[in-house]
């Protein structure tokens, strides 16, 4: 076996490429745009601030119109070599309708960087985001996060993150987190059709598989996938949540009806849906 049950790549990127099983991706992908288009046009907001010493290192931050508010962090998706945070302005919408301040990070793109590099920029936008949240208007105590698909395992990923020690920063410093439809074991990749374009090696593989690597803290975690995405989808997401509860984070784990990988962060647009309003209960 190459991984898990597959034998072959042709079974790896079945289920584990979207596209292959949601007819209409471009459009969906489309509307991404479109929506972002619109949200940049009718809110305010912050376009490239730097956080890091790359041109890719860039924040797109969306104040809400309250006073020391709630910062959300959001990581885009498009498997760790595509799009970019403007193409995701869209999820500010539900967050600052109510009254929550929506960070989205841009970071550099594999194959020019790795995916250690990846998780390295998340981590320092964080960083950043906590430090300077005065400076647009945020609470630097009241920060949550998310990240959709390759968003989803950077978000994984900050819960191993050695804030004191390699920050000087307070080891919970992020108050809840919502991977959706995210990654957390990229052991199949090397064997997909991605990996001419992660170049992914097993010890990369070891380091950021967020399956494998114990959470430093237990802040409430919300492990989301849509109930139309692939059987790996979800029992990548299922596996994880019960990984998290064996280290005692409180954990739940929601299939959700009707969505695909690629409609179920529309859930961030207008007032925002059930996923938007449970970090709505974390501000």
């Amino acid at each position: 076996m190459l991984y898990h049950t597959f034998s072959t790549q042709e079974e790896i990127d079945q289920e584990y490429n979207p596209r292959l099983i949601v007819d209409n991706t471009d459009e969906l992908i489309q509307s991404y745009f479109t929506e972002s288009e619109r949200v940049i046009k009718e809110y305010s907001n912050h376009s490239g601030v730097g956080y890091g010493p790359t041109r890719a290192e860039t924040l797109d931050i969306f104040p809400a119109k309250i006073t020391s508010s709630p910062i959300h962090i959001f990581f885009h998706g498009g498997y760790w070599h595509s799009l970019t945070s403007r193409d995701f302005a869209f999820v500010a919408e539900g967050l600052v309708r109510n009254g929550i301040t929506a960070v989205l990070v841009n970071y550099a793109l594999c194959p020019t960087v790795n995916i250690d590099e990846i998780v390295r920029q998340s981590r320092a936008a964080v960083a950043w985001t906590y430090r300077n949240a005065e400076t647009f208007g945020g609470n630097p105590e009241r920060i949550s996060v998310s990240g959709h698909s390759a968003g989803g395992h950077l978000t994984g990923m900050l819960l191993t993150a050695e804030w004191e020690k390699d920050y000087g920063l307070p080891v919970n410093l992020i108050n809840g987190f919502l991977p959706v439809s995210g990654l957390f074991d990229l052991a199949p990749f090397p064997f997909s059709w991605l990996q001419p374009e992660l170049q992914l090696t097993s010890e990369e593989v070891l380091r950021n598989s967020p399956l494998l690597l114990k959470p430093v803290y237990s802040p409430p975690v919300i492990v989301a996938v849509g109930a139309d995405e692939s059987q790996e989808f979800q029992r990548q997401s299922e596996v994880y949540a019960k990984y998290l509860q064996k280290y005692g984070v409180p954990v739940e784990y929601q299939l959700i009806p009707g969505k695909n990988h690629f409609n179920i962060i529309h859930d961030y647009l207008g007032d925002g849906g059930p996923l938007c309003k449970k970090i709505i209960e974390w501000k």
